[in-house]
């Protein structure tokens, strides 16, 4: 696996594993929607104080880098008009770019918002459509930004209402390796391509954990693996506990997904993440 990640002007070792904090401009994420209003009442705009104050916390903490979302793909959930997208997430990067020095992603499925956030400057390209949408694999191969491709079946409105797979961790490791070589042939992407297995999208809570136990399959595609985790329904199925209440298993999955070859992991938690990859390490080099 490689361990060079190159993002933009950045380089990662990712010899030890590193931490993306989220921030979903959002009113509807399943964790954190709506956390970062101006207001509790009327129409969702995004604060960017609150935003500017919670990347802070990051960068303390420890994350190297920085998730922006304006659209929520949890379960169930539909899409948002382009420009409603846009409006929430570009001002956002554009100021965290001016007040702080961090690599900054955008979580999106646009080639027009990959494409502006980039402008704006962000560094990475988080996609849960694995660069599927029509134009989007262009925007990426054009860019010097790092690159995930994620795993998904079907679609946020309907990925849990149809699942099937012959065996899910072939499954996803030959879709990632197929999406992967589909990278490579439009474009160079040395050092700068992710994958992620996609937990939580199109998967029952076994298939999650089947995923989380042969996570080396998806590791030996040579790829740095991503996993997001964090406060997922997979955590909260076996810990029984709200969304919010579940740092402490995400954390024992996170352990789990580092023992296993992961090497960045995405967190709403980005402290407990942090502590997380420290005992991972100092085990591992013990």
């Amino acid at each position: 696996m490689k361990h060079l990640l190159k993002a933009g002007n950045r380089q990662f070792d990712l010899a030890t594993p590193i931490c993306m904090g989220v921030i979903n401009v959002t009113p509807d994420s399943f964790s954190d929607g709506g956390n970062l209003a101006k207001n509790e009442a009327g129409p969702f705009i995004v604060d960017i104080d609150k935003v500017l104050y919670k990347v802070e916390c990051y960068l303390d903490q420890g994350a190297s880098v920085v998730d922006v979302g304006g659209e929520s793909t949890r379960p169930g959930s539909h899409g948002v008009p382009l420009d409603e997208e846009l409006e929430r997430t570009i001002p956002v990067i554009e100021a965290v770019r001016k007040n702080l020095d961090v690599c900054l992603s955008i979580d999106t499925s646009s080639p027009i918002v990959m494409a502006e956030a980039l402008s704006a400057g962000a560094e990475f390209i988080n996609d849960v459509r694995a660069l599927s949408s029509p134009g989007a694999l262009e925007v990426a191969a054009n860019s010097s930004a790092a690159v995930c491709v994620m795993h998904m079946s079907g679609q946020p409105v309907n990925m849990q209402e149809s699942l099937h797979y012959d065996n899910v961790v072939k499954d996803v490791s030959d879709y990632l390796r197929k999406r992967a070589k589909t990278c490579i042939k439009a474009g160079d992407f040395e050092h700068r391509l992710l994958v992620d297995p996609g937990f939580g999208f199109g998967k029952s809570v076994i298939h999650n954990y089947k995923l989380l136990k042969y996570l080396s399959a998806i590791t030996e595609l040579g790829f740095p693996v991503l996993v997001g985790l964090s406060r997922k329904s997979m955590i909260g199925e076996v810990v029984n506990r709200a969304t919010k209440e579940r740092v402490s298993g995400s954390v024992a999955a996170s352990i789990l997904a580092l023992n296993n070859g992961a090497s960045v992991i995405r967190s709403h938690d980005v402290a407990a993440t942090m502590d997380a990859i420290g005992v991972h390490c100092a085990y591992r080099d013990a």
